[in-house]
C-alpha cells in the first residue's frame, strides 16, 4: 500500500473491478485495511447480487470512547473499466481514452485509507472508525441494498462519492423503476399489414405523451432503453420499454409515475379492433428511498468544520442521483455524501486532479479530528 493518495489512487486503479467482478480490489483492499490494524470481514453478498465478491466490513478501533463515526465507498466501476492506463498531464490524472478513469469511487477510497493511515501513524488520538466497501452499487446499489445495516453502530457517517471536495450533499430523490411490456399483434408487414397491431407505434405514442425530463425542481422522468421487433417485415407483437421516475417528493414520485401509466393506458385504449387490441403489462419498483438531513444537523456541521479547517468552502447541495446514502439513510444512521474530486465520470474523459485528491484526503483527516474534539 502506497503512502501518497497519488500513488495510492494510481495502484487501486490499476486492478480491474467492473461491478460484479470486483474479487481481485476486494482482496487487495482487505489486507490494505488489516494493515491498519483494522478488523475486516467481508459478507456473502455477491449471492444475491450476482458477482463474485461481497462488502468489506471494517472496524478500526479508537483510542476515543465514542461511538463510531462510519465511512462508505463503492468498489465497482462502470464499464469499460479493464487495463486503464492513467496519464498524467499538467496536474491531472486521466484515462488513455480507451476506458474510463476509476475516480469513481477508487478516489473516494484512496483518499480515506490513506487519510486514516496518516491518523493511525501520527499516534494522535481517534475516535472508533467503521468502513463500509460496497459492490455493485453502479448497477443499482446492490451491495448496499444486501448489506446488513444492524452491523452498524456508527453515530452518523459519510459516502465519499459526489465530485468537487467542497461539495456536501445533503439530500438526494428517490427513484422508481419502470419497465413496461407492450403488447400487439404479429402479422405479414407486406402481405395483410392491416391484419396486425404495431408494438412499436403503440410504444411510440405512450412515450409521445409521458412526460418526460425536468418536471420540476424536485422531480425528473426519463424513458432509456427500448427493444423489441423481429424483422422489418413483421408487424411487431412485442416491444419491451424500461424508464424510471425520480423525485425528492414522495407525493410527487407517485403523481409522476402515475401520470407516465395514464399515458400508457391511454396509448392502448387507441389500438382496439375488432379483431383484437393492444394490452401492455407494467411493472414499478421503488429503487431507493429520498432523504434530506438538515444542515443544523451534526453529521453537516462537522463536515462543514473540516472544510474551513482545512481552507476550504462548503457549498451545501442535494443531488439528482441515487447512492449508497440513499439505502444507509433508510435503515436509520445519517449520512451524507462527500466530493471526493472526480470528474466527467462514467465516461472516456473522466479525470481528477492531484489538487483535488490531496485536498480531499486532508478534509477527511480534519473531519475525523474534529469529530475526536466533540
Amino acid at each position: 500500500m502506497q503512502d501518497d493518495v497519488v500513488n495510492y489512487f494510481l495502484e487501486l486503479i490499476s486492478i480491474d473491478s467492473e461491478s460484479g467482478d470486483e474479487r481481485a480490489i476486494i482482496d487487495h483492499l482487505k489486507e490494505d485495511l488489516k494493515a491498519l490494524g483494522a478488523i475486516v470481514d467481508e459478507d456473502d453478498a455477491y449471492i444475491l447480487t450476482g458477482g463474485n465478491a461481497g462488502n468489506l466490513y471494517a472496524q478500526i478501533p479508537g483510542t476515543i470512547d465514542k461511538k463510531p463515526i462510519l465511512f462508505c465507498a463503492h468498489s465497482d466501476t462502470v464499464k469499460p473499466g479493464k487495463g486503464i492506463k492513467p496519464v498524467i498531464k499538467d496536474g491531472i490524472i486521466y484515462s488513455d481514452g480507451t476506458t474510463i478513469l476509476g475516480s469513481d469511487d477508487k478516489s473516494g477510497i484512496a483518499e480515506l485509507i490513506t487519510a486514516i493511515k496518516d491518523i493511525i501513524e501520527s499516534g494522535e488520538r481517534h475516535p472508533p472508525i467503521e468502513i463500509l466497501i460496497t459492490v455493485s452499487e453502479e448497477v443499482g446499489l446492490l451491495g448496499a441494498k444486501h448489506f446488513n445495516k444492524s452491523r452498524l453502530i456508527s453515530a452518523f457517517g459519510y459516502a465519499l462519492d459526489s465530485h468537487q471536495v467542497e461539495e456536501l450533499v445533503i439530500g438526494a430523490p428517490a427513484q422508481n423503476s419502470i419497465q413496461i411490456t407492450f403488447w400487439g399483434k404479429e402479422s405479414h408487414a407486406g402481405v395483410e399489414p392491416e391484419k396486425g397491431i404495431n408494438a412499436i407505434r403503440v410504444a411510440a405514442e405512450a412515450i409521445s405523451t409521458m412526460p418526460l425530463g425536468r418536471i420540476d425542481h424536485e422531480t425528473t422522468s426519463n424513458i432509456g432503453l427500448i427493444n423489441g421487433g423481429i424483422a422489418t417485415n413483421i408487424v411487431p407483437n412485442k416491444v419491451e420499454v424500461k424508464g424510471e421516475a425520480r423525485s425528492h417528493n414522495s407525493s410527487k414520485l407517485e403523481q409522476v409515475t402515475s401520470d407516465m401509466r395514464h399515458s400508457v393506458e391511454q396509448a392502448v385504449q387507441h389500438f382496439q379492433y375488432d379483431f383484437g387490441g393492444a394490452s401492455f403489462d407494467w411493472k414499478v419498483n421503488l429503487e431507493y428511498e429520498a432523504f434530506h438531513i438538515p444542515e443544523s444537523e451534526l453529521v453537516v456541521q462537522i463536515a462543514i468544520d473540516a472544510m474551513q479547517i482545512t481552507g476550504l468552502t462548503p457549498k451545501v447541495t442535494i443531488s439528482g442521483g441515487g447512492s449508497d446514502a440513499n439505502i444507509i439513510n433508510a435503515s436509520g444512521l445519517p449520512m451524507i455524501i462527500l466530493g471526493t474530486g472526480m470528474n466527467k465520470v462514467h465516461t472516456l474523459n473522466e479525470e481528477i486532479e492531484i489538487e483535488q485528491l490531496q485536498k480531499g484526503k486532508e478534509f477527511l483527516k480534519a473531519l475525523i479530528r474534529r469529530y475526536a474534539e466533540l
